[in-house]
Formats: structure tokens, C-alpha cells, sequence
């Protein structure tokens, strides 16, 4: 009695956006088995095999999940989810600030799967692995060469400044700086 008062009190303090979700959706283990849903239930597909429309089609379970697509069991059309990625987020970022995430089905914008993605495949940004470099524009990846250049022709200045004065201004000097 005290969890039932406890979640009464907890359902009181969500959004009206995830009221719905939740009166729409509830939870898997709240729900029963025999609760109706949107999608085509075993019943219809019982009723066209006793019609003699198909052979044996597996029987769909009472729940589903409303963040993906579906195979209507007749037909084999593929439905697309109720929630589509954008509002699933907004959902998960939303059950996240009330502490209700763990109470909403499987998503792939549930903050665990994203974790799990992000070990799994890394940064993936091209020059963060080792040994690698970032690609970057033609000045940047020529500017190490460039500076190195120009630092040793500035060590070098002095004596080519002597040899300048030497030759005579410019009179037989082969070796103009680039």
C-alpha cells in the first residue's frame, strides 16, 4: 500500500507530457498481459487463418514498444513508431530531469544505449586515435614545414647579411630568400 501511495505521489509530480505517455504506455512491469494496444493484436491474425488467408503467423505480444517500427502480422507492412527520434528524445530527456527514465521502454536515445554507443564505437572523430592526424585545411597542415622554415632562414640571417655586405649589394648574389 505504501509503494501504491508512493507512486501516486510521484505521478502527481510528472508533466502532463508524460502523464499521457504513461496512461498511454504504461510501464511493462505495471502493465497487464491482457491490456489493449495500438498495434494488430494475435486476434485478427486469428481470425483471417481461420478465414484460410495465411499460413502460421506468431502471435504478436500484448505489449508494444511504441519507439519502434512494427510488422503488421497480415499484411508484413512494416508501421513506423508512434514517437519519432525527435520526440523520443525530448521524452528521455524529460523522464531524466524526474527520475522516471528507467520506468520508459527501449529507445536508442535512452541515455544508457547512448553510453553503451559511445564505448563501443569511441569519438569516431577522424585524428583522435593514435597516430592519427586531423585533416585539416592546406594552410594547416603546412604550417609545421613553413614555420620550421622560416625559424632556420632567421638563424641564418646573420650570415647572409655578412655575405650580402660582402658581395657588394647584390652585385653576383645568387641566393635570394623565397
Amino acid at each position: 500500500m505504501a509503494l501504491q501511495s508512493k507512486n501516486i505521489e510521484l505521478a502527481k509530480t510528472l508533466p502532463p507530457r508524460l502523464l499521457r505517455f504513461f496512461a498511454r504506455f504504461p510501464p511493462q512491469p505495471l502493465s497487464s498481459s491482457n491490456t489493449p494496444t495500438l498495434n494488430f493484436s494475435s486476434s485478427t491474425a486469428d481470425a483471417h487463418l481461420s478465414e484460410g488467408f495465411g499460413q502460421h503467423i506468431n502471435s504478436q505480444p500484448a505489449y508494444e514498444n511504441p519507439f519502434r517500427n512494427t510488422k503488421h502480422p497480415i499484411t508484413g507492412n512494416w508501421h513506423d513508431p508512434v514517437y519519432s527520434l525527435r520526440r523520443q528524445a525530448d521524452l528521455v530527456k524529460l523522464a531524466a530531469a524526474y527520475g522516471v527514465q528507467e520506468l520508459l521502454p527501449f529507445t536508442t536515445r535512452g541515455t544508457e544505449e547512448r553510453i553503451r554507443k559511445r564505448q563501443e564505437l569511441g569519438l569516431r572523430v577522424k585524428g583522435t586515435g593514435v597516430g592519427q592526424k586531423v585533416k585539416g585545411k592546406w594552410w594547416e597542415r603546412n604550417i609545421r614545414g613553413r614555420l620550421e622554415t622560416r625559424r632556420q632562414a632567421m638563424l641564418d640571417m646573420p650570415q647572409m647579411v655578412q655575405t650580402w655586405k660582402q658581395l657588394g649589394h647584390g652585385r653576383g648574389w645568387k641566393k635570394f630568400p623565397k
